[in-house]
């Protein structure tokens, strides 16, 4: 399998590099989009529930995107070239009333698709118009069995049966859609990996990546808290990796955290390639960024995506976000930052002497 986790996808993308340079803007190349709210499962670590985690602090779980305004937004990535969306939550986004209808006018526009999930929702309509137009699904798992399962999202314990289901019957449709688990560990389950793991082998999955669940801000309290057990977590995942196939990977994720806390640099150039639509139709700087103050570049409830995006507004709120300062928490984009910012820096007198 190639690689679909590198950080260097950005070297496709020559408008967007342009523009850096050039101090423009580009459409984004991603636009990840969290249509709804509201969730159907409570996990204690949720990033938008959990009170020590900076996101969330403007979110109203009421919110949804309205069906009008996501198809001008969904014509809107067609017309300024947008590449692929993501859906997320906030809340459960396979619950959004017009997913499937969304999907479908994204994937006949030619758009890829993707969304995460906790895979309760992945059936009938929705299940159909991602196995046709999907470019991947990702389940985030936490609960090994029925039990652990309802312990860690406050559901029944029937939930794990029917989200098992759901992954078997879409994983049996022979669909080029990728179907990803990530198994979120914590101190409950770290010993639970290959047990887990090797029933999403039996079950068809593509691959499961392993994390470590965020319980704060900052770099050194996540360390802490998996210290006590990180080693069993790399014995597990280590033999995990026998169970590998051509049709299966383990991915594993799961790092030590202040490289992704830590940060000397004065820009953000990841935000050219990816930006994030709320429910609240507001725009946010990243997925880290989400729902907060500081990750605010400005609403789209009475203008339309395009419009805001080029607008000087955005540009300027985009120019100020300063990471050293404004970003000392979780980072996705961290790595990708270092290597557009080493790219950018280069001595271009120089660029022929490889």
């Amino acid at each position: 399998m190639k690689d679909v986790y590198t950080k260097l996808k950005f070297l496709r993308f020559r408008d967007q590099l342009d523009a850096l340079e050039n101090d423009t803007l580009a459409p984004p190349v991603h636009v990840r989009i969290k249509p709804i709210n509201a969730c159907n499962h409570d996990c204690w670590y949720c990033a938008y529930h959990y009170d020590d985690i900076q996101l969330g602090n403007l979110m109203e779980y009421k919110d949804v995107v309205p069906r009008e305004k996501m198809m001008e937004i969904v014509d809107d990535l067609k017309e300024m070239g947008v590449k692929a969306v993501t859906f997320s939550g906030g809340g459960e986004p396979l619950m959004y009333a017009h997913i499937a209808e969304t999907v479908e006018k994204l994937g006949q526009y030619g758009l890829k698709v993707a969304s995460l999930t906790n895979g309760s929702n992945l059936k009938g309509k929705v299940a159909d118009v991602f196995a046709r137009y999907g470019t991947w699904i990702r389940i985030s798992i936490d609960g090994w069995d029925p039990e652990s399962y309802a312990r860690y999202r406050r559901v029944s314990d029937k939930e794990f049966g029917k989200i098992i289901k759901n992954m078997e019957d879409f994983a049996s449709r022979g669909s080029n859609c990728v179907l990803g688990i990530n198994y979120i560990v914590d101190k409950d389950n770290y010993s639970h990996v290959y047990e887990f793991v090797s029933l999403m082998k039996k079950i068809g999955v593509d691959h499961v990546k392993v994390m470590g669940c965020i319980i704060g801000n900052g770099g050194t309290e996540n360390n802490q808290y998996h210290e006590p057990f990180r080693d069993v977590v790399v014995e597990q995942v280590e033999k995990c990796m026998a169970l590998e196939t051509a049709d299966f990977k383990i991915i594993d994720h799961y790092h030590d955290f202040p490289e992704r806390f830590d940060k000397t640099y004065t820009s953000c150039p990841s935000m050219q390639f990816l930006t994030i639509i709320g429910a609240d139709c507001k725009v946010f700087t990243c997925h880290d960024k989400a729902y907060t103050e500081l990750g605010l570049l400005g609403s789209i409830e009475n203008r339309s995506f395009k419009e805001f995006w080029f607008s000087d507004e955005n540009k300027k709120k985009m120019q100020s976000i300063n990471p050293s300062i404004h970003c000392d928490h979780h980072c996705a984009e961290h790595r990708r930052n270092l290597l557009l910012l080493e790219y950018l820096g280069v001595d271009k007198e120089h660029l022929e002497f490889i």
